[in-house]
């Protein structure tokens, strides 16, 4: 097991989104043992270095200074140095500039390692009660209104489980957007402080949140996320029905068999199809022999 980091690699570290105990030791060794840590805020960073107990000099790295960074970075890694990456809360890359540096690692052959760690999207996903079997991930929407609204649109369709981050004071304009946009209907969970003393979830229909909302300040950062949009049911004429339950049972499955299997391929009720089933069924018994 790998316990200490290795010249000219790119570390790519996830810490804490809140709760300080989910910092993994394998993330403590890696920050305790390389050249150097590129931190998106060196003051927030600090605060958790000196919890654990890492001396580790820091480097900025943010969203301003990282076209003059990227360089100086590259430059300390080919140099057989090791930096571990770290962002403010969670795992680099994700809505922050950690990207074009591991992107810009790879394209210099520079090795980039992961050290797993804790993500508001997919904490807030798993506790959340809405399908987790396949979403989407769209991060921050944009903070002017036409472009946000344009994002939506094209959105509004998407069968998949939506993830969004939200700032508190753009909340209420987005959350009445997705009533206008998406449907007051729709369902809805807001995450907010995960992992944190005051972390709460609050579940309902847009419509809901919209009007929790007008009479609640939102505070802290938010994470969206909404359910997908319920795949339209293919209308079936009963002459069609009829031809997939005689292809069925022309393989010498029984009517209720059939229609059990019928059933669960077109969400139509299994007793109306048992029915038709049945029908078929008398009307061979009827059929005269030639």
């Amino acid at each position: 097991m790998e316990t200490e980091s290795k010249p000219g690699v790119l570390y790519v570290v996830g810490t804490p989104i809140g709760n300080l105990e989910d910092m993994t030791y394998r993330s403590v060794r890696i920050l305790q043992s390389v050249d150097f840590i590129a931190a998106e805020d060196t003051r927030h960073t600090g605060k958790l270095l000196k919890h654990f107990q890492i001396n580790t000099p820091q480097i900025s790295y943010h969203e301003h200074n990282r076209n003059s960074r990227i360089p100086q970075l590259l430059k300390l890694l080919e140099e057989e140095k090791a930096i571990a990456l770290v962002c403010d809360a969670g795992v680099p890359g994700i809505s922050d500039p950690g990207y074009e540096l591991v992107k810009a690692c790879v394209e210099a052959e520079i090795t980039v390692v992961p050290i797993p760690g804790a993500v508001a999207a997919i904490t807030a996903l798993s506790a959340s009660g809405i399908s987790t079997l396949k979403f989407v991930f769209e991060g921050f929407l944009d903070a002017k209104v036409k472009r946000r609204r344009s994002q939506l649109e094209s959105l509004k369709s998407e069968e998949r489980t939506l993830i969004f981050y939200e700032s508190p004071h753009r909340l209420r304009s987005t959350l009445d957007d997705l009533a206008e946009i998406f449907g007051g209907d729709r369902q809805i969970v807001l995450a907010r402080e995960l992992t944190k003393i005051y972390e709460e979830f609050w579940r309902g229909t847009i419509a809901g949140a919209c009007s929790y909302y007008e009479k609640k300040v939102p505070v802290g950062e938010y994470t969206l996320v909404v359910a997908g949009n319920p795949p339209t049911q293919r209308e079936f004429t009963e002459q069609e029905l009829i031809a997939e339950l005689e292809n069925i049972m022309e393989q010498g499955i029984s009517p209720s068999q059939a229609s059990r299997q019928l059933a669960a391929l077109t969400s139509l009720p299994r007793r109306q199809l048992y029915q038709l089933a049945l029908n078929l069924k008398n009307l061979d018994c009827e059929m005269p022999p030639y």
